[in-house]
């Protein structure tokens, strides 16, 4: 009984929108380190802590630029409609693992599109970060 009730659970979603995005560490670096209020305009105050409490904050901080990139990308929409990038906050749970957070006219439209359940990936080393979106909806059948 617990395995069909789980299986009506898993199979009750579709996938929305998938999105990747890649981007070079040394490009997001310069903004960081050399554009006043980029951190402020592009990142939320949660993922500039946690950004900014890492040995490679850099590192961090494109992962979570690409994560912004592929969370529109999958939304179909692109960087629009009134939405501003710090509300798609990248946040990890006490295990480190991450999630999209969103806030403001980009939860508005996530909604408004169906998004019901999203799912982060993030990778850095040195010189790239690259991040995957999945946004899912309810299936309705």
């Amino acid at each position: 009984m617990l395995a069909q009730t789980l299986l009506t659970k898993i199979m009750s979603y579709r996938i929305l929108g998938a999105g990747i995005d890649i981007i070079e560490v040394a490009r997001v670096q310069k903004q960081v380190e050399g554009t006043a209020g980029f951190c402020q305009r592009v990142f939320s105050p949660v993922e500039i802590a946690y950004c900014e409490s890492k040995r490679h904050a850099a590192q961090h901080y494109a992962a979570r630029f690409a994560a912004k990139e592929a969370f529109f990308k999958a939304l179909g929409t692109g960087w629009r409609d009134g939405m501003e990038w710090r509300e798609v906050s990248v946040e990890n749970n006490e295990l480190g693992r991450p999630s999209l957070v969103l806030s403001g006219k980009a939860k508005e439209v996530a909604a408004a599109a169906g998004a019901t359940r999203l799912h982060v990936s993030l990778s850095h080393l040195k010189e790239m970060a690259c991040a995957t979106v999945i946004i899912e909806t309810e299936q309705t059948t």
